[in-house]
């Protein structure tokens, strides 16, 4: 599991639902329609979007070891273990 997708997740479904509205409103969408539609667009797209920063950030980082990924025991990392 990816600890820094979980929280690049946050960011990143409040930029992709903000951006969507202020689309929406550009074109004259104004309602609750183009909103919860922006919102379920938002929430869906959030998690791919942040594994594929999270992916990026960690393949330019000259620092990062992606080959320790393989060797991960659980799927759900311990608090105290290392990021991987």
């Amino acid at each position: 599991m990816d600890r820094l997708s979980i929280i690049l997740t946050l960011v990143t479904g409040a930029m992709i639902t903000g951006g969507l509205v202020i689309i929406a409103f550009s074109f004259g969408y104004y309602g609750w329609g183009p909103i919860v539609a922006a919102l379920v667009i938002g929430l869906v797209l959030a998690w791919p979007a942040a594994w594929l920063i999270s992916r990026r950030i960690k393949r330019q980082d000259p620092a990062w070891d992606e080959t320790h990924v393989e060797h991960v025991p659980s799927p759900i990392p311990q608090p105290g273990a290392p990021e991987v």
